[in-house]
């Protein structure tokens, strides 16, 4: 008799202890703002000239505009981790990165430069080239859908291989990474050094 009152004492006060601990609460802005984690395979980065990530075609000698269907696009970076491509090494013939603050004052970062089309196998060398982007395509959702850059708000990215020129701008504001130039080329959308590429 003396267990069971006992047991029944314990019982009751943790039945208490665990319906007294706080139930914790979500912010409903919080909650509608959270946003799924981007695959290391949908992202850009731009740290600096040498550790950077761009978007490209995931199958071989694919034009840019060919590519641009789900799962037709794919990240390769100079550091790849977690099942990212590796660029080569002169991928790049020269590059500049700048860092700065757009018309609003906000951070954007970028390269800008010649690249070497035939280093890449997953570039078409006579494409004329496309982009990508975070904040276009269907619904604004990106280009692939759901890119992101590391640390930013937009990116921006255009490959043109028949000129082997590249460039792309991560950036805070959505202005600073203009998307409706798609076909003017990098110089048009990312002012920047490109060293006469040819």
């Amino acid at each position: 008799m003396r267990f069971s009152l006992f047991a029944l004492f314990v019982s009751t006060a943790l039945v208490g202890v665990v319906s007294s601990s706080p139930t914790p609460e979500v912010n409903e802005y919080e909650a509608r703002d959270l946003e799924p984690r981007v695959s290391l395979t949908n992202m850009v980065r731009i740290n600096s000239a040498k550790d950077y990530c761009l978007i490209v075609p995931k199958n071989k000698r694919t034009n840019i505009g060919d590519s641009e269907h789900p799962g037709g696009m794919t990240t390769y970076c100079s550091k790849p981790q977690g099942g990212q491509g590796k660029l080569p090494s002169n991928f790049w013939k020269n590059v500049a990165y700048k860092k700065g603050k757009g018309k609003t004052g906000k951070a954007y970062v970028q390269l800008t430069g010649c690249i070497n089309a035939k280093s890449l196998d997953r570039l078409d060398p006579s494409d004329g080239g496309g982009q990508y982007d975070s904040s276009g395509g269907a619904g604004g959702k990106g280009n692939p859908k759901g890119s992101k850059c590391t640390g930013y708000a937009h990116y921006v990215e255009l490959i043109e291989p028949d000129v082997n020129r590249a460039c792309i701008r991560c950036c805070q504001e959505y202005k600073d990474c203009p998307l409706n130039k798609d076909t003017a080329g990098c110089p048009a959308v990312i002012p920047g050094n490109y060293f006469s590429c040819t």
